[in-house]
């Protein structure tokens, strides 16, 4: 397959999952054809930075942080909740680096994660059948029949959020707002009146005090722009590839193909089969590519994947990002770990601990257990110790809203709290505090894995 002759549109003529039915062809392409007109979202050096960074990852010389909303919402779109969001995210990459001693590449899933796979094309409510919701970049979330109906248009509106919500991300990461020494204030109100808040407040006094003991020997962190601002990617799932397509430029300096649309992009785990349309067009394009692991993939298929996504074994290229669920990391992982291993390929090990670990309570509602997410991060970093490898990242849902979502947790919400603030239109994530718990966690196991010490496999609870 891989030498098969790729263009932006040959994705076309493959088997495609996950694809919408618009019911208007011509407008469709109208859309397609006006988006293929508007300004790059990203540039194609800022990709090839980011897969860089990833290299120094796949050889365990940094730790990949990503993570945002299940999908983005264009109702919910505002300065607030995007500083908030990267607040929240800064917080816990300064935990990771200064904690455990390792650098941090932070990718965001913002900024283009609208689409989202379905497991049933049609939902049904009250003994009403409508096509399902699908991200806000294809439909809409109210259980109506227009809302439903997938709109093309759409796509125009999720181009310009997306472009508002990184020219702003752009100017927090490297106008000030990601200084160092506003650890302190990236303290989000409701975390200061948590358990965690003191835990959070003595690691950013002991930044305080590495800062005024730099400036004492004569080194000026004003100086120094790493200390001031910090690089921040994009990534999303590269569902719809429509807009994708439409949003693949030709890099002047190289000749190489990119999708402009974001650093990053994906193939989720219902859609990565190795002959369809999504691996196809993510082939061609040279921006780093993620590939969700689940319980149903096989080692072979993995291999052929990676043989087919990244002929030439270039570092940074793949991110395998695994989502198994807590109680099954220990069965499936390990034979995928071996394959790799055995046949020599450079991939980054990244953790989705979010995906496996989903149930249902109370009313219908959509949670996970905070514990399951964490038994599946220790379990992740024990499997590669174990066989010898780098457990590379973690890959969240999360926001930086005190939303109730995720059962658990310092606050410990219960089932009875979930309605509080259950504001997803999708999966739950896991709120700012939730999210800072992960990054100690990460922290102790980055450490523990340096210093050699054993974590064990431990059984769901």
């Amino acid at each position: 397959m891989s030498a098969e002759r790729w263009s932006p549109d040959s994705w076309r003529a493959k088997p495609i999952q996950q694809v919408p039915d618009y019911p208007n062809a011509q407008a469709l392409s109208d859309v397609e054809r006006e988006l293929a007109g508007f300004p790059p979202l990203v540039f194609a050096g800022e990709a090839r930075k980011l897969k860089k960074a990833l290299a120094k990852v796949a050889a365990g010389e940094a730790f990949l942080l990503q993570g945002g909303d299940c999908a983005e919402s264009f109702a919910e779109h505002s300065a607030d909740n995007i500083r908030d969001f990267f607040r929240v995210f800064l917080q816990m990459a300064v935990v990771t680096t200064f904690a455990a001693a390792s650098p941090v590449v932070k990718v965001g899933r913002i900024a283009g994660q609208f689409a989202k796979p379905r497991s049933s094309p049609t939902e049904k409510r009250d003994g009403a059948e409508l096509p399902s919701y699908r991200g806000d970049i294809i439909n809409g979330v109210d259980f109506t029949p227009e809302a439903r109906i997938p709109n093309p248009r759409r796509q125009l509106k999720a181009y310009r959020q997306s472009a508002a919500t990184l020219n702003l991300l752009r100017a927090f990461a490297t106008g000030g707002y990601a200084n160092l020494e506003n650890a302190h204030r990236w303290m989000l109100g409701f975390v200061k009146d948590s358990p965690l808040s003191g835990r959070y407040q003595e690691l950013a006094a002991r930044i305080t005090e590495s800062l005024d003991f730099m400036r004492a020997i004569g080194l000026d962190p004003e100086a120094h722009p790493e200390m001031r601002q910090t690089d921040f990617y994009i990534s999303h799932e590269a569902l719809l590839l429509g807009y994708e397509q439409a949003m693949t430029r030709v890099d002047s300096t190289t000749g190489d193909y990119y999708s402009t649309s974001g650093h990053m992009i994906w193939i989720g785990d219902r859609t990565r089969q190795f002959d369809h349309a999504h691996v196809e067009f993510c082939r061609g394009v040279r921006n780093p590519i993620g590939i969700k692991c689940g319980p149903s993939l096989k080692p072979d298929d993995l291999l052929r994947l990676i043989d087919v996504l990244n002929p030439t074994d270039e570092a940074g290229r793949l991110t395998l990002i695994c989502r198994f669920g807590s109680d099954k990391v220990g069965e499936f992982l390990p034979p995928l770990i071996r394959a790799v291993k055995r046949e020599g390929k450079t991939v980054v090990w990244s953790c989705d601990p979010m995906h496996g670990n989903t149930i249902s309570v109370g009313d219908g509602y959509k949670t996970r257990p905070f514990e399951r997410v964490m038994g599946e991060i220790r379990n992740f970093f024990a499997v590669h110790q174990i066989e010898g490898t780098y457990a590379g990242g973690v890959h969240l849902e999360m926001t930086g809203k005190n939303v109730t979502e995720c059962l658990g947790g310092a606050r410990e919400i219960s089932e009875l709290n979930l309605q509080d603030r259950y504001d997803t239109t999708c999966d739950p994530r896991l709120n700012a505090e939730q999210s800072i718990e992960v990054a100690f966690l990460v922290a102790e196991l980055l450490k523990k894995e340096r210093a050699g010490k054993r974590v064990e496999v431990k059984a769901a609870e």
